[in-house]
């Protein structure tokens, strides 16, 4: 076994603990992992990815269900509206250059790690009773339609955009949309694998150890979910996020471009801490900082 096959199996573990704890992330690690690391080229990656996240996602979808996390009427009729779309964009993919899909793919990042790190404004607390309502069909078909367009296409966007969809159309907790997304991501992911291999051939061999490894991370984040802050978790991950995708963006504009990049996101990020720290109370930069000063001191 090479070095870099361990590399890329130990990797698959980080992309399985992700869809455990956080019930997406999965193809934003998998399609670098398989481009950068494993050497494959962008269409091939993306198919593979869709299939490691499919498989992982209906193993994990057993631990969330044990633990009646998945509602499965919602997610059966999300995922169902998902995989229409999901094909239709594998069998797009299969057609567009790999350069342009790894462009769209590292946008799509950028836009994921941007959603991390605002987090979400919970109205339900999982510790309270979640207020559940109707399904409004009309708006899950065309929700899941579009994700699954998406995902399919890029081999991207699938949990990060399902979780918070389920939260509002279905009035889940958290913890349940995260184990119901699960459901329409493995429907997706295998949806949008037929459209890609009607015009990608996949090797089978790397790809079946990265699932493999992905499977016994997602074990683990099954376990870990609920026990791990998810608000520092899901931040720390964001920034990760934001920052391969700056690489792959990078890696795939010319060459006498690149530090132009890097110079513009780094001042962008820098731009928007500085404005963040000293305009805005709530920033959590210096949160810490905050809670200190709250702190009464000794007499």
């Amino acid at each position: 076994m090479t070095a870099t096959l361990i590399l890329v199996l130990a990797l698959s573990v980080v992309i399985g603990l992700s869809l455990g704890v956080l019930g997406g992330g999965g193809s934003i690690l998998t399609v670098p992992i398989l481009v950068y690391v494993a050497g494959f080229e962008a269409k091939e990656a993306i198919a593979a990815s869709l299939f490691v996240v499919g498989v992982t996602s209906a193993v994990s979808v057993l631990s969330h269900a044990r633990g009646g996390r998945v509602m499965w009427r919602t997610g059966l009729i999300f995922g169902a509206a998902g995989m229409a779309g999901a094909f239709v964009g594998g069998l797009l993919g299969g057609h567009i250059p790999g350069q342009i899909l790894l462009i769209a793919f590292a946008i799509m990042m950028v836009a994921t790690s941007v959603a991390m790190l605002r987090g979400r404004k919970k109205k339900n607390d999982d510790d309270g009773a979640p207020v559940k309502h109707d399904l409004p069909l009309g708006r899950v078909l065309l929700d899941g339609a579009v994700v699954g367009l998406i995902t399919g296409l890029v081999g991207a966007g699938g949990g990060f955009l399902v979780v918070p969809a389920l939260a509002l159309l279905g009035g889940l907790p958290m913890s349940v949309a995260v184990g119901t997304s699960l459901v329409v991501i493995a429907m997706k992911s295998f949806a949008g694998l037929a459209g890609y291999l009607t015009t990608v051939q996949l090797d089978w061999g790397i790809t079946l150890g990265v699932t493999a490894a992905a499977i016994v991370g997602s074990l683990i984040g099954s376990k870990l979910a609920g026990r791990i802050p998810e608000a520092a978790l899901r931040k720390a991950f964001g920034w990760f996020v934001l920052a391969m995708g700056t690489f792959v963006l990078i890696q795939q504009a010319p060459a006498d471009l690149r530090w132009f990049i890097a110079a513009g996101v780094a001042a962008l990020t820098a731009a928007t801490a500085g404005i963040c720290w000293f305009f805005i109370s709530s920033c959590p930069l210096r949160s810490r900082t905050g809670r200190r000063s709250k702190i009464p001191s000794p007499a």
